[in-house]
């Protein structure tokens, strides 16, 4: 074991997406990134495709934003985090404008704003077409390798969250060193890639929030896993699932069977499209996303291959033409609106820890995110993070060659995930999934996140949102269920809500 002396007392960011890295520029101070890869690399944030939303349209304004929002969250939102984040909408572009992000334009002023199912307005800024992650990404890297206060650990994530006396005085790295400080943020993505077939990244399995639960935070909406109604689908060999943007709906392309009908509304919100997909693939049907121009009005009004050249190239790698054919599409697990629960500060419930982006939860998404709040969220909060840290007393650190912690097995558990917590659940799935993975919980991180998702879901009779039972009851439960670890199975006490 080697502690880093140099980093002792600079604030940890777990996470180089653009929550981290939001952070990290926000902050006043020397930090440390930690990036299981390359910058811009295996991070969700660079695989979005839709844009960042925001109400700054000439027909738009917060309050439509925040209406949506809300709505999408089916009941569950936290109110006061859709104001704070929603209203900081305008001011994020403008950040990202003068950091160098070359959102698309309409005219030499006015930016292009795309519609989004659920959306009541057309507000989401994009770059590129569907390029909008990596666009921003490369924008936030090119400031972050300009700062000479950022140090970046490529290949290196979080192992362990230090804790004494009930605060974070350091954290343990994949590499076996530690780092002793008062400040660790977590910006590490979120458990996606717990099911079989996701669109996350393959590091998207929910360590960085088994980290948090160990540490003692609290969790929040562990139950809501939305799933994306339009991967492609296409045999991928168990990597990450392709995505088919929310945009190419929100331009026109309809939802089909194979005898060329239409089942269902594309517009409506991601869960109620997602459950009518599911069934109807129950029922034997294919499932297509009509995206051809010039169909009588029904499909895009442009090219394809010219307002989403990425989807394109993506879909050509499959032998798929979608300017001249149906696209495939099939429902995937897209993001976690559960996380580690915080305040709009994005502290945790343990002193010195901070989470940001997916793997918290600050309640804005409630049971269900509105489509491409997630890149507004995590830079909004970032910075809300950064603030907060800036704001901290800088302690003494005298916590040098802790005691390393026993190394946790990541054992695979998807398809256990895919048929106990999927779309559609039940009492009796979610029961026997949750048997399976409390036990061993202790040992692994995998199956603790796992087993806190089924446990929330097995404690919500009722259907909401992204959360569907088969055999829900009519509102067995209206609040939000926070808890910690001890009440995934590890010690005996009853989820309660919030």
């Amino acid at each position: 074991m080697m502690t880093l002396t140099r980093f002792a007392g600079w604030p940890v960011i777990a996470g180089a997406g653009l929550a981290g890295l939001s952070a990290a520029l926000h902050l006043d101070r020397p930090c440390v990134v930690l990036s299981p890869s390359p910058l811009g690399e295996d991070a969700a944030s660079a695989l979005a495709q839709g844009g960042l939303a925001a109400a700054i349209g000439n027909d738009d304004d917060v309050a439509l934003h925040m209406r949506d929002t809300i709505e999408a969250g089916d009941g569950l939102c936290d109110t006061r985090a859709v104001e704070a984040i929603i209203g900081a909408g305008p001011s994020a572009i403008a950040t990202l404008l003068d950091w160098g992000v070359a959102f698309t334009r309409k005219g030499e002023t006015d930016l292009d704003l795309h519609l989004e199912a659920a959306h009541s307005r057309a507000r989401i800024a994009h770059v590129s077409g569907d390029s909008s992650g990596a666009g921003i990404m490369q924008a936030l890297i090119a400031q972050v390798r300009a700062s000479s206060r950022i140090v970046v650990l490529d290949g290196v994530t979080l192992d362990h969250i230090h804790v004494i006396e009930g605060r974070v005085r350091g954290v343990w790295l994949n590499t076996g060193q530690f780092i002793p400080t008062n400040h660790c943020i977590l910006a590490c993505g979120g458990a996606g890639a717990l099911y079989v077939g996701a669109t996350s990244p393959s590091s998207n399995t929910g360590r960085g929030l088994a980290a948090a639960a160990r540490a003692g935070a609290r969790l929040a909406d562990m139950e809501f896993v939305q799933f994306h109604p339009t991967a492609l689908d296409v045999e991928t060999g168990g990597g990450r699932s392709p995505l088919i943007s929310e945009a190419v709906r929100g331009a026109g392309a309809v939802l089909i069977d194979e005898t060329g009908e239409r089942f269902t509304d594309e517009l409506h919100s991601r869960d109620r499209v997602s459950r009518a997909i599911a069934r109807h693939r129950l029922d034997g049907h294919r499932v297509f996303l009509d995206a051809r121009s010039g169909r009588g009005g029904k499909g895009l009004k442009q090219v394809f291959s010219r307002q989403f050249p990425g989807i394109a190239r993506v879909c050509a790698q499959y032998g798929i033409d979608p300017d001249r054919m149906p696209i495939p599409v099939r429902p995937a697990v897209h993001y976690h609106m559960g996380g580690v629960a915080t305040d709009l500060h994005g502290r945790a419930s343990v002193p010195g820890l901070w989470a940001c982006g997916e793997v918290a939860c600050t309640g804005l998404h409630g049971a269900n995110r509105l489509a491409s709040n997630s890149l507004l969220e995590a830079f909004v909060m970032g910075r809300a993070v950064a603030w907060d840290v800036n704001n901290a007393a800088r302690d003494r650190h005298s916590c040098q060659n802790p005691i390393r912690p026993p190394r946790l097995s990541s054992a695979s558990f998807g398809p256990q995930m895919d048929r106990g917590a999927g779309i559609l659940r039940d009492r009796e799935g979610l029961q026997a999934l949750t048997s399976y993975l409390t036990p061993l919980a202790s040992r692994d991180d995998h199956a603790l996140v796992g087993a806190a998702i089924a446990s929330a879901a097995l404690r919500r009779r009722e259907s909401r949102g992204s959360h569907w039972r088969v055999d829900g009851e009519d509102s067995a439960c209206a609040g939000r269920f926070h808890f910690t670890l001890e009440d995934i199975g590890l010690q005996e006490r009853s989820l309660e809500p919030a």
